[in-house]
């Protein structure tokens, strides 16, 4: 039963959870805008790196060309993902 107990699926999920706290912190305690970003760039990238090792088997291939084409791939989505909230918040915002 210890072989199917998916251990790094669970670290990946307990440590999602705790970035999405800390990013929280920005929320709860009105932090300034350069600090808020700085705190949610740093969080957005220590967890794109723990799915890339965690959740996507980053390790598990030995043929580079396809660990580059899903690196590329996860950087791509991950950029496109956060810098189109970002677009789209301060878009919406300026329409209020």
């Amino acid at each position: 039963m210890k072989q199917l107990f998916p251990v790094p699926h669970v670290i990946g999920f307990v440590s999602s959870l705790l970035l999405s706290l800390i990013a929280l912190v920005v929320v709860k305690f009105h932090l300034s805008f350069g600090m808020g970003m700085t705190i949610l760039g740093i969080t957005a990238l220590i967890q794109a790196a723990l799915q890339l090792f965690l959740f996507m088997h980053v390790g598990e291939n030995e043929n580079k060309s396809v660990l580059l084409t899903n690196i590329g791939y996860a950087l791509f989505v991950g950029l496109v993902t956060i810098f189109g909230t970002l677009f789209a918040m301060m878009w919406g915002y300026q329409m209020i």
